[in-house]
């Protein structure tokens, strides 16, 4: 099978090749980056047989088509995603090639499921598996794992947590982006919108994280869970950067016209605060805090089992690169061993075995901290 990788270059597209180049099933990965830089790669990635370098804009439609044509896969890791994910879907439809993306914007995944971008890739006989990562990804897989264990699932709880030393490049325009305006959380068995960045909630992550203050952010799993966990009251979904006094600036930074996108005259240039805000986001003073170098995720699933309340919740922990970049290289290895079938646009819950994922995702070093809590159902 040979895949290619847009933003391949950057940490998220070397995080999906760097386990890519070592399966036996692929025999060719192409990294296109609008920078294909060579230096840009691990010593190992530019030192692999298999992977090659070719140039890729995601604004040139017709490159794209004709490029992935001449492979088997398309894996998008090229953020921010609700600018990335519809342009590059829409050229694999049209190539007719299977796509997965890493996007964890809720625009680029509702324009997915709602515009024909779904009827093409059906008829097209391909998959569009949008939001493979860590987060959506690995823990809309483990909502799924423990949904089928429940006879009823009443709630979910995503939570996840971001230190800046791991942040770079549109990472960061994701990250504030996230927060502004009215985000989507299913609340009461239908999509609510709620202010970004509102209403923080202390939890607790493993180790070296700690307590963290998460808020809202919008994600895609609201959007996509229901369609697939029938009869779920509530899916919330919030997130945290760490150090604490990033996501307090950041607030402060809306609060007060920072993160504004309507351009302002500035001694006769126009800017938007917002891409200015955004630029010096991407350079931390070296006196500040950028917390430890790893990311984590909290997943939490209610629900009822033989008269019993079950509260399953998984942890973990770790770098996000390869936290991101492995979900989205095992999905590719389902694609060629035929253990994804569905077609159309569809989220991991959606199409991917937790069985077959999970098995796989420890076997390749990841760790799943797990707990389940029992109660009796008491009815006078």
């Amino acid at each position: 099978m040979r895949a290619l990788i847009i933003g391949g270059v950057g940490g998220m597209g070397q995080g999906v090749a760097k386990y890519l180049v070592w399966d036996k099933k692929i025999t060719e990965v192409i990294l296109a980056d609008l920078y294909p830089d060579p230096e840009r790669l691990t010593p190992k990635l530019r030192e692999n047989k298999k992977a090659s370098l070719i140039k890729m804009d995601v604004n040139d439609h017709e490159g794209m088509v004709a490029a992935f044509k001449e492979v088997d896969i398309v894996i998008n890791t090229a953020g921010p995603f609700y600018k990335t994910a519809v342009p590059v879907a829409t050229a694999a439809v049209e190539a007719k090639v299977n796509y997965i993306d890493i996007c964890d914007d809720y625009e680029g995944t509702q324009i997915l499921f709602n515009s024909d971008i779904d009827k093409l890739a059906k008829e097209a006989d391909i998959t569009v598996l949008t939001g493979m990562g860590s987060d959506p990804g690995t823990n809309n897989i483990l909502v799924k794992w423990y949904a089928d264990k429940l006879d009823k699932v009443d709630e979910v709880y995503l939570y996840w947590v971001v230190s800046i030393a791991e942040l770079a490049g549109a990472a960061w325009d994701h990250s504030l982006h996230m927060t502004l305006g009215k985000v989507p959380q299913f609340i009461d068995k239908k999509i609510v919108q709620v202010e970004g960045g509102t209403e923080p909630v202390a939890e607790k992550f493993l180790d070296p994280l700690g307590t963290c203050h998460v808020r809202y952010v919008g994600h895609p799993q609201p959007l996509t869970l229901p369609k697939y966990i029938k009869g779920v009251k509530n899916i919330i979904i919030k997130g945290a950067l760490i150090p604490q006094w990033v996501d307090e600036m950041i607030a402060e930074q809306k609060a007060t016209g920072f993160l504004g996108s309507d351009p302002i005259d500035l001694k006769g240039t126009q800017i938007t605060p917002y891409d200015l805000a955004l630029e010096m986001w991407k350079t931390i003073p070296e006196s500040r805090d950028n917390g430890p170098q790893s990311s984590g995720l909290k997943v939490i699933v209610k629900g009822e089992k033989d008269g019993k309340k079950i509260t399953y919740t998984a942890d973990m922990a770790g770098r996000m690169a390869p936290g991101t970049g492995l979900p989205a290289a095992m999905a590719a290895l389902m694609f060629a061993d035929g253990d994804v079938n569905v077609k159309g646009v569809v989220a991991p819950e959606g199409c991917i075995d937790p069985e077959i994922f999970i098995k796989a995702f420890i076997g390749k070093g990841a760790k799943i901290h797990q707990s389940k809590k029992i109660e009796d159902i008491m009815e006078l």
